[in-house]
């Protein structure tokens, strides 16, 4: 994308089971609602073991912070996924 038109990133994150791409939508959802200025984040499930997050922002720094801040709560969500889950 041009920066007239804004820029946009898509992060696909595959996961090994459907409930476990179920928690991570619904973990990562409030934060996508958040009012954040010069960006937006729309989080969908393209398949059944699959969260897609699109990101899009006025310019490539709001896009670089936006980027790191929803690979962090990924980060965070999957990490404590493991942390809880049964051996």
């Amino acid at each position: 994308m041009s920066a007239e038109s804004g820029w946009a990133a898509t992060i696909e994150i595959r996961l090994p089971s459907a409930a476990g791409a179920v928690r991570l939508a619904r973990s990562l959802a409030p934060e996508s609602t958040r009012e954040v200025p010069r960006a937006t984040a729309r989080v969908d499930r393209p398949g059944p073991t699959v969260v897609r997050v699109t990101i899009s922002a006025r310019d490539t720094g709001a896009l670089r912070a936006a980027i790191n801040t929803h690979l962090g709560w990924v980060q965070l969500a999957l990490a404590t996924e493991r942390r809880v889950a049964p051996p």
